[in-house]
This record gives structure tokens, sequence and C-alpha cells, in this order.
């Protein structure tokens, strides 16, 4: 598979991200702390962002080189929350939060997410809008109908 070099030379910042979140884990419509850190970042990289979507989601928007002028969309989503399990891993980045983990890949899904977010916050070069949708309570919370 052929990478992206941007996305690349950004690889381990957005590792540092996901540790991040795998370390602190919220379960569903707490994700509080994620969306403060998702809503910095993207800020940072200069997206607007819309929060208190689903309680505790945020979406962020990136016109393309047109500025969204050509109407056309795309969403992508990424889920936060965690699962109110308790984590028995012994890395740096386990959960610091007694009886929640990230044992389903949302902190990967989130960190994922940001890094597309960095990449079109700098590369323009489409048409239209991206939606970064950045949802809560997905297991089991019914955070889609929320941010609906």
């Amino acid at each position: 598979m052929k990478l992206i070099e941007p996305i690349l030379a950004q690889a381990a910042a957005i590792t540092q991200l996901r540790r991040d979140i795998h370390a602190h884990p919220e379960l569903c419509y707490e994700e509080v702390r994620t969306a403060d850190l998702v809503a910095a970042k993207l800020t940072e990289w200069g997206i607007p962002i819309h929060r208190g979507l689903g309680v505790t989601g945020l979406v962020g928007v990136v016109h393309g080189r047109d500025g969204g002028q050509s109407g056309r969309a795309i969403g992508l989503r990424a889920d936060m929350d965690a699962l109110p399990m308790t984590e028995f891993n012994t890395f740096q980045h386990a959960s610091t939060h007694k009886g929640k983990m990230h044992a389903c890949g949302h902190d990967g899904h989130t960190a994922m997410l940001l890094a597309a977010a960095l990449h079109f916050s700098k590369h323009r070069n489409f048409d239209g809008t991206v939606y970064l949708i950045f949802q809560p309570a997905e297991e089991g919370g019914g955070g889609a109908r929320e941010m609906i």
C-alpha cells in the first residue's frame, strides 16, 4: 500500500493522540474530554466546528478549493465512546479509569479521523465539503440517532 507522505509524517503525533484517548476512556455521552481534545485539534488546524450535537458529539467542516460551492459533500465518521470493561494491559497508555476501556477501537477511529482532518486542512485540492463527524455513544447508546 502506498501511503501519502504528509500523513506518514504525522504518524507519531497521531499515535500520541490515540494513546492519550486510549488512556482516558469515556462511556456513552460522557465523552467530554475526548470531544474537547478533538475540538482543540480541529480548531488548531483551522477547521470550523459545531459542538453539542448528540450531547457530546461534534462535526468539523472542511471546504475544498471551491469553498464548498459545488454542493458536493461527504461525511466521514468516527465513534468516540469506550466500553464498561476493566483493562488488564500494562502498557504505558493503558486506561487510567477503572472499569472503562477502549476495547472496541474507537480510540483508533477518532485518531484516524483526526489524521484525515489534519490532511484535509492542509490539502484542499478537492471540490465540495468534507464533514468530519465525531459521534458519541455508539456502544448501545443510540449516538447516531442523537446526532441526526
